[in-house]
């Protein structure tokens, strides 16, 4: 048998992909012993899905590649991701940040939909047999070998993710695949991770957070990007969703400076600190500080690094400890020692060229009908929704070109 479709890789990209061809024979094969295992453990087995946000909020949320992702999130909006599901029996909940989860918070509901719709439409599942070689030949059909066998099939879509979360199965495996019939691959790296640095003082004071606070990225002494986000401390790196999100610009060495206040910059927030130092002679200068809106247990902890006395008062802070003062709350320089790694990276950086897929059908340039969708592409999404909308997204445009081009 020669099947119309085979799809390598079931997690959510090639689910969808699966979903969506329509009246042909396709062949789902996954290496794991059951599908969606990445999805499983999204959003802590809630499974954020989507974002609510606008088309155009949409496109921001990957970086410099929401231009290559654009046709396909057109064609399989966050809209319609939330009408499919909706459609098939599971409600949606969405919260104040407009993250979208099924309104159980089961992944397991969101998984089931996509295997029932797959069943309906007559795809042929093929579990623990990882994929070995794809050879693609002249005569335009392709041989997919297996470890334990070979299949036939005139078009193939290899979704088989990234290498974030190896233990659900994400090992790298579509890289190879691709590289072996002539595709370029851009490095992979991690994303959506936590930040390690050199010497990191908040490890006493884990769970302490910021709210839309100021983070600019300095490398070989050159500022290079500035992001604004929320911040967290854990009780060995810095994580929140302004490092998550910009963890794809970071690299071992660079330098992270923090502004902790809400002050524009360091240099605003040591004009009025030491306006109020001046101002409040007699006043304790761990009360003088609460003005900022500081975590208590932040503001103790740059008092004793700095050498600060909690009982001592404004008048008798010397010029060094007040200039140090100022700079540990408004432009704290951490050093970047590491990513965190793909252990616990949500997604993967680099990966199958863009250069070489044509982003109006997922299709590749160099061989025809051979197609990729989900996170084994060069692309990584915001935390938030949105690399599983875009798995989604890129699954049911590959399908759809498939459908337009066997008819």
């Amino acid at each position: 048998m020669i099947y119309d479709v085979i799809i390598i890789g079931a997690g959510a990209a090639g689910l969808f992909s699966a979903l969506s061809i329509k009246n042909k024979k396709v062949l789902l094969i996954e290496k794991n012993a059951a599908p969606g295992q990445k999805l499983l453990i999204s959003g802590a087995g809630q499974c954020n899905y989507t974002n609510n946000c606008n088309l155009d909020e949409l496109l921001k949320r990957y970086g410099n590649r929401g231009r290559f992702l654009k046709s396909a999130l057109f064609n399989f909006s966050n809209t319609a991701a939330i009408e499919f599901f909706n459609r098939h029996g599971v409600k949606s909940f969405i919260r104040e940040d407009e993250k979208v989860f099924p309104e159980s918070l089961k992944a397991d509901d969101i998984l089931n939909i996509l295997i029932s719709c797959c069943k309906k439409n007559g795809v042929k599942f093929i579990y623990d047999s990882p994929v070995e070689k794809i050879m693609y030949h002249e005569d335009k059909f392709f041989i997919v070998k297996t470890t334990n066998s070979s299949f036939a099939g005139s078009n193939v879509i290899i979704a088989t993710g990234g290498m974030s979360y190896p233990n659900t199965g994400s090992t790298g495996d579509g890289y190879k695949l691709a590289q072996c019939i002539g595709h370029k691959i851009e490095k992979p790296t991690e994303s959506l991770t936590p930040v390690y640095t050199d010497n990191y003082d908040f490890k006493d004071i884990p769970g302490i957070s910021f709210k839309n606070i100021s983070v600019t990225l300095w490398r070989n002494n050159k500022k290079i990007n500035e992001f604004r986000g929320d911040l967290l401390f854990t009780h060995v790196n810095i994580s929140g969703p302004v490092i998550l999100n910009n963890s794809r610009y970071i690299e071992k060495g660079d330098i992270l400076r923090i502004n902790f206040t809400t002050f524009k910059n360091s240099e605003e927030f040591k004009n009025d600190f030491e306006d109020l130092i001046l101002a409040s002679g007699k006043m304790n200068i761990k009360t003088v500080l609460k003005k900022y809106n500081l975590p208590k247990r932040f503001i103790g902890k740059v008092m004793k690094l700095t050498n600060v006395d909690e009982e001592m008062i404004c008048s008798q802070l010397d010029k060094n400890k007040r200039k140090k003062l100022i700079e540990l709350i408004s432009n704290y320089p951490f050093k970047v020692e590491k990513l965190g790694g793909f252990h616990v990276a949500m997604v993967t950086k680099g990966g199958i060229s863009t250069e070489e897929i044509n982003p109006k059908t997922m299709e590749s340039k160099i061989i025809p009908h051979l197609y990729f969708a989900g996170e084994v592409i060069d692309y990584d999404g915001d935390t938030g929704g949105f690399n599983i909308q875009a798995a989604f997204s890129t699954g049911r445009l590959a399908a759809d070109s498939i459908n337009r081009a066997l008819f």
